[in-house]
């Protein structure tokens, strides 16, 4: 392992936290007069915010009526296995986990996050998904949830059953590493020489923090990364193709619910 900032050594991960998303949520419903209920089973984490754009321009998204999160909506789409939660723009670590404690307490069971990245390793395409196995350690959330290390592993079955599950909707997709950054515009050729000779495809800003936050709560949480761009450095970049890619995301999100939840009734697989 390098070095690690005195800053991101703790030594109480396993020690209970006194603020909790149960209680934060309790006092939200209060405040915003909000009844109790459910988040859908399966919830999209979109940091970009092109699904939920997309689906609030169609109609086809309905805000939540019982989501009690102070900075963000849950938005409610059909999907041909039931319903699914979208989030959007919950960019960067911090936001990213603060959502997800929020998702889990209000009843998610599978929380997919899927975002836009830049790509590290050349040989790949420049259009792609990338389902996140492992994710080098760019940021700091995930040192408050798991001791320190220079990376965090996916579970291992739930990003096999992903790929396997893009896999048949005939898009391209690869399983690999990523590189989480908290600072996107300080990716330097050094930086990204680094995370290549690790083995990263790409970077984004999330799947440590989420991968550190899934182990330490037990939470299911695949992360998915759609190679758009090479960081700008040319036109043309950040193209996500039909709908900037929220059909796709829907697509995915449908494919990964129907697969993980399998041995449910089908009428019960995705519905709140």
């Amino acid at each position: 392992m390098g070095f690690v900032s005195p800053l991101l050594i703790r030594a109480d991960q396993c020690e209970p936290s006194v603020f909790v998303a149960e209680n934060l949520l309790r006092e939200a419903r209060r405040q915003l007069g909000l009844q109790a209920g459910a988040a859908p089973k399966v919830c999209l984490l979109d940091p970009d915010g092109d699904v939920a754009r997309h689906v609030q321009r169609a109609g086809t998204g309905v805000r939540s009526p019982v989501w009690a999160c102070y900075h963000t909506d849950l938005l409610e789409v059909s999907v041909p296995s039931g319903t699914a939660g979208i989030v959007g723009s919950a960019v960067g670590a911090p936001f990213a986990v603060l959502v997800a404690e929020e998702l889990f307490a209000s009843g998610c069971e599978l929380l997919i996050s899927l975002t836009s990245a830049g790509r590290i390793a050349t040989e790949i395409p420049q259009s792609c998904i990338v389902v996140i196995d492992r994710a080098i350690r760019g940021e700091g959330t995930s040192h408050s949830y798991i001791p320190p290390g220079d990376s965090v592993d996916s579970d291992p079955a739930l990003a096999r059953l992903a790929f396997e599950s893009i896999s048949g909707l005939g898009i391209p997709v690869l399983k690999g590493m990523s590189w989480t950054t908290d600072a996107p515009f300080r990716e330097t050729k050094s930086a990204i020489t680094a995370a290549a000779q690790q083995g990263a495809l790409a970077v984004e800003m999330e799947a440590a923090a989420l991968y550190a936050f899934a182990q330490a709560r037990k939470a299911p949480v695949v992360c998915l990364a759609h190679v758009t761009n090479d960081m700008a450095v040319e036109t043309g970049d950040f193209e996500k193709g039909v709908s900037n890619g929220a059909d796709q995301a829907l697509s995915i999100v449908d494919a990964i619910a129907r697969a993980y939840f399998h041995d449910r009734e089908p009428d019960e697989r995705c519905k709140p």
